[in-house]
């Protein structure tokens, strides 16, 4: 640690040390090395003015030189890397939420799909109060005593209370054991088209899509539609051995380069089991890293149609180096290139608020509104152009639909009352839902049960949240199949039911089938 201490405080101080008024050392190094580190610390233990601990001098310094770097080279103390290593490997026992630190108040990052904290109506933003009855936010609790209190064993229950708005919301979570699984979905839409979405690239992402692909093939897929929104990466090798089940042997897939990396080149084997599937792509402004080399390998290849909004533009390659104190640094070694040419990093300046900034710009609503660097030109196989330098461009955009979202829709959001309500129908229905396992079932419970009627008498009852019949009428038709998605899932069909009846208000999937038809 101390070596990598080095680059850190080095950067930090100057060549000279004032001691009281003017009484100067001064202190030989060696042309611009590293030692400046060790002479440092020696000063600091030797002669600084209080007691110090030396872990958190350490973070601090080693976490404060790695912003000089880019957006994606960071530290991750022992809590943090044991937590991204699990997002990425394997399962754990807990509420399934991601969160950081930036001040005294914990906020919640992501809620893992299918999770216990998703179920109960956790959302990204949350902040985090208490856990049961002790207050964790505003008085610098320990973050991995936060992960302690949270974590448990599955089956056992915990309070979180959490500030949403102006509101504070108390969630009874039951622990569970949460799978880091890659494939969140995989069904047949229509005849013949399949549907796959995977969330993350980790180390079983292959094997899990391979799988769900046998099963498509098996039920008559033609063609496959792979989701890959909100898909933030993972795993470089799992990206490419996905491509590579898509292309011809030769087909280049991707090309790294960096200051001390050799060009290195991939290409396909010609051993890919998908070669004669059709295939779309669905992309978003969360697509990124990974995911984006699969958009760029297939878009660049003309192998599928790309259809969304513009990805996120991440270009670059991490690697990660772990530490005797299980602390470690992902520290970027290269750029990735796709067949083309194209580099789709964006610039770093435009990590502040980027995706804010396109919502602003009208780029998520209008594809002429999209700002594209036409001096970065790039062709494809076929010769259609395409840009880099901020992330793959779709070859048919979706805008963003708010033409129904109706303030008494964004009231209940706030609340996450659609969430807290299924949870109310799965409590009432309990053994019924967990019965059924076929979707033929699932449509005959809900011509049973009016989730509509039932819905909005829940909403104001438990949460004093009214609609006027006219916006009750313009809502319904959106919320009613985000109901029986969130309804669905408690079912024995699980996340792909959450998925296949939120279809029909799933414009970039309807597009994506509207593109087929043609």
């Amino acid at each position: 640690m101390q070596v990598l201490l080095g680059v850190v405080i080095g950067a930090l101080v100057t060549l000279s040390v004032v001691k009281y008024r003017d009484s100067r050392h001064y202190m030989r190094l060696k042309n611009q090395d590293w030692s400046k580190v060790n002479m440092i610390l020696d000063m600091i233990q030797k002669n600084y003015v209080d007691s110090i601990d030396t872990d958190v001098i350490t973070d601090a310094a080693v976490a404060g030189i790695m912003t000089k770097l880019d957006p994606h080279s960071v530290y991750l103390p022992p809590v943090e890397l044991t937590a991204a290593q699990e997002d990425l490997a394997s399962n754990f026992e807990g509420i399934g939420i991601q969160f950081n630190v930036p001040n005294d108040t914990a906020i919640v990052l992501e809620v893992i799909a299918g999770g216990p904290s998703e179920k109960a109506g956790l959302l990204v933003g949350d902040r985090l109060l208490k856990v049961d009855d002790q207050l964790i936010a505003g008085v610098r609790f320990p973050q991995d005593s936060m992960v302690g209190r949270m974590r448990g064993p599955a089956g056992t229950k915990v309070t979180v209370t959490v500030q949403r708005g102006k509101e504070e919301i108390p969630f009874r979570i039951t622990r569970g054991k949460i799978p880091v699984h890659s494939v969140d979905a995989n069904f047949i839409v229509q005849d013949g088209v399949g549907y796959i979405r995977l969330a993350k690239f980790t180390r079983t992402t292959f094997k899990e899509f391979h799988e769900a692909a046998e099963y498509l093939l098996d039920r008559g897929m033609k063609h496959m539609i792979l989701d890959l929104r909100d898909n933030t990466g993972g795993y470089l090798d799992q990206a490419l051995l996905i491509c590579n089940d898509f292309l011809e042997r030769g087909d280049v897939i991707l090309f790294v380069k960096g200051r001390e990396k050799v060009r290195e080149l991939f290409r396909a084997d010609g051993t890919g089991k998908l070669k004669e599937v059709g295939l779309t792509v669905l992309i978003s402004e969360n697509t990124a890293s990974a995911s984006e080399i699969v958009a760029g390998a297939i878009q660049d290849n003309d192998r599928g149609k790309i259809i969304g909004r513009r990805s996120f533009g991440k270009g670059l390659v991490q690697e990660e180096y772990d530490f005797s104190d299980r602390s470690g640094i992902r520290l970027t070694v290269a750029r990735y290139y796709t067949p083309s040419g194209r580099c789709i990093q964006k610039p770093y300046e435009d990590y502040n608020n980027d995706i804010y900034k396109r919502y602003t710009a009208g780029e998520v609503f209008y594809a002429d509104s999209v700002k594209l660097d036409k001096s970065d030109l790039h062709h494809t196989r076929n010769g259609r152009d395409v840009y880099g330098g901020g992330g793959i461009m779709p070859d048919v955009f979706v805008p963003m639909d708010t033409t129904r979202v109706t303030p008494y829709y964004q009231k209940c959001n706030r609340k996450a009352t659609q969430m807290r309500f299924a949870t109310s129908i799965f409590d009432r229905y309990r053994e019924r839902l967990l019965s059924i396992e076929k979707y033929p079932e699932m449509d005959r419970f809900f011509k049973e049960v009016d989730v509509a009627t039932a819905f909005r008498s829940y909403a104001a009852s438990v949460d004093g949240i009214t609609a006027t019949q006219d916006e009750w009428d313009k809502t319904t038709p959106y919320l009613v199949p985000q109901l029986q998605s969130l309804v669905a899932r408690y079912s024995k069909l699980g996340e792909n039911a959450y998925y296949k009846y939120y279809l029909p208000v799933d414009r970039t999937i309807t597009v994506a089938l509207e593109e087929l038809d043609k």
